[in-house]
This record gives structure tokens, C-alpha cells and sequence, in this order.
């Protein structure tokens, strides 16, 4: 008998089973929440890097609190309500989050690889602590990487943030 994990990922209801069949909907228990977001629902704005929880390519929200997907078991997510980049947009109207939004109006991404984390990362903050100090948000940040772009711009995307939803 497999275990069944019921979780809600960016509003809608997913069922899978822990088990080693090739049947639908059926997952091994090695799999990460990395994996299983990419490979079986196609949310592929959650990236697959480092994998070992450095870079934060993979951040996501899980109950409200960014963290590193690659580090965690599908099979350990039962009853977890997950929000993806793909799931911050307004289901309504579809516009973007505001922090979307925001590292849009003020350049803060070039490639683009590792800015979906980065803004889970800010977006996890800002449930957490709306108004944090420019130290809480280096803080926030400080599990993610990127190479191409100055960090100044992403400190601007979050006070622009931070500003039109005070």
C-alpha cells in the first residue's frame, strides 16, 4: 500500500503516491519537491541548479516560508500548501504580483535563471515581515545566487515593493 500526499501547489489540489510503480501519479519517495514541481506538473520556474540548497534557484513558498525545493522530499510534503513563481500572479486578472512587477519596473534580473527564487525569497519575507530593514532583506537573500546582475537592483525591486504596498 502506497502513502498518499495531498498537497495544494499555487491553489490547486495535487494527490500523488509514494511508491516505485510507473503508474500515474505515482512518485518515488527519493523524489524532491524540485523534481516533482518541474518534471511532473511542468512548473519549470522553479530551477534545478545547485542542488544541495545553496543557490536558491529552487526557492518556493511552503506554508508561507520560502525554501530551498531540492532539499525537500516530495513524500515529507503531505498536507503542504506550495506557491511557485507560476502561482504568484493575480488567478483573476492574471496580472503580475506587485514584486513581480517591481524587479520588472527597476531592471533587477538579466538572464533570469535565478530571479524566480530570489522573489520567492523576498515574497516569503514580505508575508513574514512587511516592512523589514535593508539588512533583513541581505538576510533574506543571503541563501541566493546569481552571477550576472548587481544586487543593488534587487534591493531597489523590494523598497519599490516595499513602498506601493505600505
Amino acid at each position: 500500500m502506497s502513502k498518499t500526499i495531498r498537497m495544494i501547489i499555487n491553489g490547486k489540489k495535487e494527490v500523488f503516491h509514494i511508491g516505485h510503480d510507473d503508474g500515474y501519479g505515482i512518485i518515488p519517495d527519493e523524489e524532491t519537491l524540485c523534481e516533482t514541481l518541474r518534471e511532473r506538473l511542468n512548473l519549470t520556474g522553479t530551477k534545478l541548479a545547485c542542488g544541495q540548497g545553496a543557490c536558491g534557484c529552487c526557492t518556493v513558498l511552503m506554508n508561507d516560508v520560502a525554501v530551498p525545493s531540492c532539499q525537500i522530499l516530495t513524500a515529507a510534503c503531505d498536507g503542504a500548501d506550495v506557491v511557485t513563481i507560476e502561482g504568484l500572479h493575480d488567478p483573476k486578472t492574471g496580472e503580475l504580483d506587485p514584486l513581480q512587477q517591481a524587479f520588472i519596473d527597476k531592471y533587477a534580473f538579466q538572464c533570469g535563471y535565478c530571479t524566480p527564487g530570489i522573489i520567492m525569497a523576498l515574497k516569503g519575507l514580505f508575508i513574514n515581515n512587511p516592512h523589514p530593514s535593508r539588512e533583513e532583506i541581505g538576510e533574506a537573500l543571503s541563501g541566493n545566487m546569481c552571477r550576472c546582475i548587481s544586487q543593488y537592483h534587487v534591493f531597489n525591486a523590494a523598497e519599490l515593493y516595499m513602498k506601493q504596498n505600505a
